[in-house]
C-alpha cells in the first residue's frame, strides 16, 4: 500500500505515462547494458529540471534510494540496480528526455542538460569548427555528457585526458538527509531552486550573468601528464584524486542537472598511420619517442591484438555494417530495438536466449569481407596491430618518423587513405562488442566472461600482459584492445568451463596491484570492481546518508552506511 501511494505522487508530478512500474516496460533500465540488474519499484521519466527536485524530495521523505540514469550504456554496471539485496526500495530516474545544450561563450563553452548526449553535442559543435571532449566510443552509442563527467570517462584521444569540469550544478542530501542544491556553474540564475532550475531550462539567462572564473572546464594539465613517459604511475585513472570534485567522478552519488564543459578547435587535417609489429617491444619504443620528442600529441592511438582483429571482423561485423551504411545516430535505435527484440524472444520458449544477437550474426554471414586489402595484409603479417592519428604539423613529423624507425625494427606502417582511415578507426571501435557476441554464441561450451581496464604506470615496458602458465591455462579465449599511448589496456577473456572467474580475477588484480597498476582506467568501477579507498571517501562526502546509487563500488547498500 505504501508503495502504491508513492508510485500515485510520481504520477501526479509527471504524468502516469512517464512512471513505468511494469516489469516488461522497466527491464530496458533495470538491466544493464552490458552487466548487472536488479528490481526497481519504477522508472521515472521527467521532462523539467524541477520534476526531478520535487521526485528528489518524495524519495527522501519516503526512503527510497535514487539511481540517476541517462542512457544505460554504461560497461560496468554503474546505472542499474546490482541484484536484490538493498535495504529500501529503488527508484530508477531516467534523465534522457531533459537534453538540452546551451552554447555559450561564443562555442569555446557548452552547458549541457542531463539528459544531454555527446552526439547531438558533437552535431551542434560541428558548424562552428569545434568538437567535444568525445568524439568516438561513447558519442557513437548515444551516452550522456553527464554519464561521462560522473565516470571519468578517457576515451581515445591522447591531448584530452579524463572527462572533467569543476562547473555543475547538482542535489545532494546532506548528513542531516535534508536535500540541496549547489549552483557550481558560475552562472547567475536565481536564488532558490524553483527559480534556478526554471532559468537554466529555459536558457532565461543573459551573457552577462555568465561569469569568468578560473574553474576548469576540462583538464589542463593531461596532456603534459602523458608525456612523462619514466614515471611509476598510470596518466590516468578512476581513482585519481586529482580528478575528483563535484560532479567529476561522483559516479551517481548526486544528482546532477549540468554541466559546463570546455571545447575544442576542431583539427584542419588529420592522418591516420596504421602500424604493425610482432614485438611488443618496438611499440614500447615509438609511444616513448612519440611522447617525449614530438612537439604535437597524436590525437588518438588505438591498440588492437591480431586475435581481437579476427574476432571483431567475425563477431562485430553486423555492427560495423550498420555504422557504415546508417551512421552512428542509428546505434541507440539499434540497441533499443535489440533490447525489445530480445524481451519478447525471452517469453516465447522456442526461441534461443538472445536471439536479436543470434540473427545478426547469421545475417552478417551473407554480406563479402569489409575490411580493406592492405589491413588484411596486415593482419596476415603482425600480431600486434596500431592506428595512430596525427592532425596538422604532427602529421609530417609522423611521416618522417615512420620512414626511418623500421630500419631497424621489427615491423611496417602504411598511410592510409580516407577510405582506410574510416574502416580501421570503425574496426577498431567496433571490436569492443566482440567478446559479448562471441561468449552468447559459444556460452555451452565456455565458462565465464569477464573483462579487465588496466592503466599501466607511465615506465612501464612490459604492457603486454604475459601471465603464468597455471593462470594462462585456465582461459578459453583472450582479447585484448586498448590506447597505448595513455597505456590504458582493455582485456577481456572467456575461462574454460567449470573456472572460478571471480576468483580467476582476484589472482589477475593480484598480478596488477604488484606492478603498480590502476583499475578501472575508464570505465569506472560500476558494480563490477571493488572502489579504491580514495573513491569510497569522495562517494561518502558526496552522499552521506548513502540515498543515491547504493553499493556501488561494491560498498554497502545499506542507509547511512551501515
Amino acid at each position: 500500500m505504501k508503495n502504491k501511494n508513492v508510485i500515485d505522487k510520481f504520477k501526479i508530478l509527471i504524468g502516469d505515462q512517464n512512471v513505468l512500474t511494469s516489469e516488461w516496460n522497466k527491464l530496458p533500465h533495470s538491466k544493464g547494458w552490458r552487466y548487472g540488474a536488479g528490481n526497481a519499484l519504477a522508472v521515472l521519466k521527467p521532462v523539467k529540471l524541477i520534476d526531478i527536485w520535487k521526485i528528489l524530495q518524495i524519495c527522501i521523505k519516503e526512503n527510497i534510494i535514487v539511481i540517476m540514469q541517462a542512457a544505460n550504456t554504461g560497461l560496468t554496471g554503474g546505472s542499474t540496480p546490482f541484484g536484490d539485496n538493498y535495504d529500501r526500495p529503488i527508484v530508477i530516474l531516467n534523465t534522457m528526455r531533459i537534453n538540452s545544450i546551451h552554447i555559450i561563450n561564443k562555442g569555446s563553452q557548452i552547458v549541457g542538460l542531463t539528459g544531454s548526449t555527446l552526439y547531438d553535442l558533437e552535431k551542434k559543435l560541428k558548424p562552428l569548427g569545434r568538437e567535444p571532449h568525445s568524439i568516438i566510443g561513447s558519442t557513437s552509442i548515444g551516452a550522456s555528457i553527464i554519464g561521462g563527467i560522473c565516470n571519468n570517462a578517457g576515451g581515445s584521444l591522447v591531448q584530452r585526458g579524463p572527462s572533467y569540469t569543476e562547473m555543475a550544478l547538482y542535489a545532494r542530501i546532506d548528513k542531516d538527509g535534508k536535500l540541496e542544491l549547489v549552483n557550481e556553474l558560475d552562472i547567475n540564475l536565481g536564488s532558490n531552486p524553483e527559480e534556478i532550475l526554471d532559468n537554466l531550462q529555459n536558457q532565461n539567462y543573459k551573457k552577462s550573468d555568465i561569469l569568468n572564473t578560473n574553474k576548469l572546464g576540462s583538464d589542463d594539465k593531461y596532456s603534459k601528464i602523458v608525456r612523462q613517459i619514466n614515471k611509476n604511475t598510470p596518466a590516468r585513472f578512476n581513482s585519481d584524486i586529482r580528478l575528483l570534485h563535484g560532479a567529476s567522478g561522483s559516479a551517481g552519488k548526486i544528482a546532477v542537472f549540468a554541466v559546463r564543459l570546455d571545447t575544442y578547435l576542431s583539427p584542419i587535417k588529420n592522418k591516420v598511420f596504421y602500424v604493425g609489429s610482432n614485438d611488443p617491444d618496438v611499440f614500447w619504443k615509438i609511444r616513448r619517442d612519440i611522447l617525449s620528442k614530438f612537439k604535437t600529441l597524436p590525437t588518438l592511438g588505438d591498440y588492437l591484438h591480431r586475435d581481437c582483429y579476427d574476432a571483431a571482423k567475425k563477431y562485430s561485423k553486423d555492427t560495423f555494417l550498420v555504422i557504415e551504411r546508417l551512421g552512428t545516430k542509428f546505434l541507440p535505435t539499434l540497441f533499443e530495438l535489440k533490447r525489445k527484440v530480445d524481451n519478447i524472444a525471452g517469453k516465447l520458449k522456442f526461441l534461443p536466449n538472445n536471439f536479436s544477437d543470434r540473427l545478426m550474426q547469421f545475417l552478417s554471414n551473407f554480406f563479402p569481407n569489409h575490411l580493406p586489402k592492405r589491413m588484411e595484409k596486415f593482419r596476415d603479417l603482425y600480431k600486434h596491430h596500431w592506428i595512430i592519428e596525427m592532425s596538422d604539423e604532427g602529421i609530417n613529423e609522423a611521416r618522417n618518423y615512420f620512414s626511418k624507425v623500421f630500419e631497424d625494427c621489427d615491423g611496417d606502417y602504411f598511410e592510409c587513405n580516407d577510405f582506410e582511415s574510416k574502416k580501421a578507426s570503425l574496426h577498431r571501435f567496433v571490436s569492443a562488442s566482440a567478446i559479448g557476441r562471441y561468449h552468447i554464441l559459444n556460452s555451452k561450451r565456455h565458462g565465464e566472461m569477464m573483462s579487465l581496464d588496466i592503466a599501466f604506470p607511465r615506465n612501464e615496458k612490459k604492457w603486454f600482459e604475459k601471465l603464468p602458465r597455471e593462470i594462462d591455462e585456465m582461459f578459453e579465449i583472450k582479447l585484448y584492445y586498448g590506447h597505448l599511448f595513455c597505456h590504458v589496456l582493455h582485456q577481456n577473456y572467456i575461462v574454460k568451463k567449470g573456472v572460478d572467474g571471480e576468483k580467476l580475477k582476484t589472482e589477475l588484480l593480484k598480478i596488477y596491484d604488484k606492478r603498480g597498476a590502476e583499475y578501472p582506467a575508464e570505465h569506472n568501477v560500476g558494480h563490477e570492481y571493488t572502489a579504491k579507498q580514495s573513491l569510497k571517501d569522495f562517494y561518502k562526502e558526496l552522499d552521506p546518508t548513502n540515498g543515491f546509487n547504493a553499493g556501488i563500488g561494491k560498498t554497502s547498500k545499506n542507509k547511512n552506511w551501515a
